[in-house]
């Protein structure tokens, strides 16, 4: 959260997004639906719904946040994969029409439930925000659709663990010891979106979209996000140089299947990105 704003309560939450207005959470153990504006969420925990204060036996320090929409094909393969090293994921479902949220929790994540679905950034502000109720170390999200190898998270966890930097990308365009596949259009949509991150923000990365990413405690507790879509991974930009968080990119190798490429950015919604990214920079 910025700078000398007054953050949540015990016993509140902030909403997701950077909006400091707090929402009460002290409901009943199984009466734990947090209304954040016109949109809702709740927690879920193996058998019952929980309210995020609930206290867990362990705290989690490593966490995974997944933001999820519609994504029952892939979500229970992607948790079983991130349980192995984190000790707790927190899926996000996004206001889904299918199975995503069951198959998450029967898989062994934490779901936290939108009751519409508000885009990409507003499930990671949520995600992110519950991390730090659940006082996460560190903070790593990927995405639901099966484009992240669980041993390219771990990296991210592991550099994070070094104490240096407050923020990482998993970064596909980066060399590492296997050879990168990113598809030729792909390629051709992050270059412009990295100038156009570098051309309003003025960091350079070389994968300013790529959805793996950690976040330190630190950062965590800090990040505001305002942005509800795609914009937001650039939008994460803005908050490292606004933060002055301290950055590091790890090379990772993207999966990419026939559901993964059915996901992610076409030329419109590239357009849309840009022409949201150019009125948060400018008009806040």
């Amino acid at each position: 959260m910025g700078r000398g704003s007054r953050g949540p309560q015990p016993g509140q939450l902030r909403r997701p997004g950077g909006n400091d207005q707090a929402a009460p959470v002290g409901r009943p153990l199984y009466d734990a639906t947090l209304a954040h504006g016109a949109a809702q969420y709740c927690l879920s925990d193996g058998a019952g719904i929980v309210a995020i204060f609930h206290p867990f036996p362990a705290m989690a320090k490593k966490i995974i946040v997944i933001p999820a929409y519609n994504e029952e094909q892939t979500i229970a393969d992607v948790v079983r994969g991130a349980v192995r090293i984190a000790d707790r994921v927190l899926v996000v479902d996004d206001g889904s029409r299918d199975r995503t949220g069951a198959l998450a929790k029967e898989a062994g994540a934490l779901v936290v439930r939108h009751a519409v679905n508000r885009g990409v950034g507003a499930a990671l502000g949520t995600g992110i925000e519950a991390a730090v109720r659940l006082d996460a170390d560190a903070v790593v999200t990927m995405d639901a659709d099966g484009q992240h190898r669980v041993e390219d998270a771990a990296k991210v966890f592991q550099r994070l663990e070094q104490g240096d930097v407050e923020f990482v990308i998993g970064s596909r365009m980066r060399k590492g010891e296997e050879p990168g596949n990113m598809p030729v259009h792909r390629v051709l949509f992050n270059t412009i979106g990295n100038l156009l991150t570098f051309l309003l923000f003025g960091v350079w990365v070389t994968d300013s979209q790529s959805g793996l990413r950690g976040l330190s405690r630190v950062a965590a507790r800090s990040i505001e996000l305002r942005t509800n879509g795609m914009e937001s991974l650039s939008e994460f930009i803005k908050e490292k140089k606004d933060k002055h968080w301290r950055l590091a990119e790890v090379p990772i190798k993207a999966i990419y299947t026939d559901y993964s490429m059915s996901k992610g950015q076409n030329f419109f919604v590239g357009v849309k990105v840009a022409l949201r990214l150019i009125f948060r920079r400018f008009f806040g």
